[in-house]
C-alpha cells in the first residue's frame, strides 16, 4: 500500500481544511508564551472583568487571565494527544505485527487480551483510576496510552496477515529473512497509511479523554486544561462573563477534534481509491445527465 499521503491530504478539501485548523491551534500553543500577556496562574488582581485591551477574553473568578489560559490549555491538549498517539500507535504495530507472524500460544494470549479490554468501556476505568490517583500529566498519558491500543492492534494484526501472503513476503521467508527484517522492510511500509490513521484517531481521542476528565475534576488540579476552564466557567452562567470564558474554550476544543476528523477522513480517502473513484464516478454520471 504505497500511497502519496501527503499528496492526497492537500488535494482533498477536507484535509486541506483539517491540517490548517490544527496548524492554527499548535501555532497557538507553541507561541503561548509570546502571545499571552501572562502567565496561566497569575492573579491579575481583577475577578470576572470583561475583554479589554489588557485582557483579550477577561479574567475568571480568581482573578486569572482568560486568553493566557486558554493558549496554555491547547500545549496540554495537544501533548497529550501527541504523545498518547506516539505511544498507543506503537503498541498497536508491535503487538498486531507480532502476534500475526509468530502466531500460536503468543496470539491467542495478545488477542484475548485485546478482547477483554475492548469489552471494558475505557471511559469508565479512566475516571475510575483518577479518582483514586489524581493523575499528573505522565501518569494520564501513560494511563490514556495503556487502554488506546487494543483496536488499533486488531487492526495491524489483521492487515499483517493479509499481507504475509504476498508473493514478495513468502519469497524472502523462503531465502532466509528474519521476522525482524521482514517487519521493518516488507510490513511497516506497507502499514504506514494505517499507521498514521490510528495515531490521527488516537490523538483526537486522548484530547477529548484528558478534557473530559478535567471537566469532571478527576485529573491534576494544577494542569492548566480546557476542559478545567470550562467546569470552572460553567458555575458562573448566570452572568455574562460565560460569553468570553465559556464558549471560547468551548470553541477551541470542538475545532481542534474537528481539524483531527477531517484529516481522519482525508487518509481514508487516500488509503481506499474506491471511495474517491466511486466520486468521481458519481461526478462523471451527473455531467453526463
Amino acid at each position: 500500500m504505497h500511497v502519496d499521503l501527503l499528496g492526497a491530504v492537500l488535494r482533498d478539501p477536507l484535509g486541506m481544511t483539517g491540517s490548517a485548523l490544527l496548524g492554527l491551534v499548535t501555532v497557538m500553543a507553541i507561541l503561548a508564551p509570546a502571545l499571552s500577556g501572562y502567565p496561566p496562574d497569575l492573579y491579575t488582581g481583577q475577578i470576572l472583568s470583561p475583554p479589554s485591551a489588557w485582557h483579550p477574553l477577561g479574567t475568571d473568578s480568581v482573578g486569572q487571565d482568560i486568553w493566557s489560559r486558554l493558549l496554555w490549555g491547547a500545549r496540554t491538549s495537544l501533548l497529550v494527544g501527541a504523545a498518547v498517539a506516539l505511544i498507543s500507535t506503537s503498541i498497536s504495530v508491535i503487538i498486531g505485527t507480532t502476534t500475526a507472524i509468530f502466531g500460536g500460544l503468543y496470539e491467542r494470549f495478545w488477542m484475548r487480551a485485546v478482547d477483554a479490554m475492548l469489552a471494558i468501556p475505557p471511559i469508565i476505568v479512566m475516571i475510575l483510576v483518577a479518582a483514586y490517583l489524581r493523575p499528573n500529566l505522565l501518569v494520564l498519558i501513560l494511563l490514556l496510552s495503556a487502554l488506546s491500543w487494543p483496536g488499533g492492534a486488531r487492526i495491524c494484526r489483521a492487515q499483517t496477515l493479509s499481507l504475509l501472503e504476498r508473493t514478495h513476503l513468502s519469497a524472502a521467508a523462503t531465502f532466509g529473512a528474519g521476522w525482524r527484517h521482514i517487519i521493518r522492510r516488507h510490513i511497516l511500509p506497507d502499514l504506514t497509511p494505517i499507521m498514521l490513521a490510528l495515531t490521527v484517531g488516537a490523538a483526537r481521542r486522548a484530547i477529548f479523554m484528558e478534557a473530559g476528565l478535567s471537566f469532571l475534576g478527576v485529573s491534576d488540579p494544577t494542569m492548566v486544561s480546557w476542559g478545567k476552564i470550562m467546569q470552572q466557567a460553567l458555575q458562573f452562567t448566570y452572568l455574562d462573563v460565560w460569553r468570553w470564558w465559556l464558549v471560547p474554550t468551548g470553541l477551541a476544543l470542538s475545532l481542534t477534534l474537528v481539524s483531527l476528523s477531517l484529516l481522519g477522513f482525508a487518509l481514508e480517502g487516500a488509503m481506499d481509491p474506491r471511495l474517491d473513484g466511486g466520486q468521481r464516478h458519481g461526478d462523471t454520471r451527473s455531467s453526463h445527465a
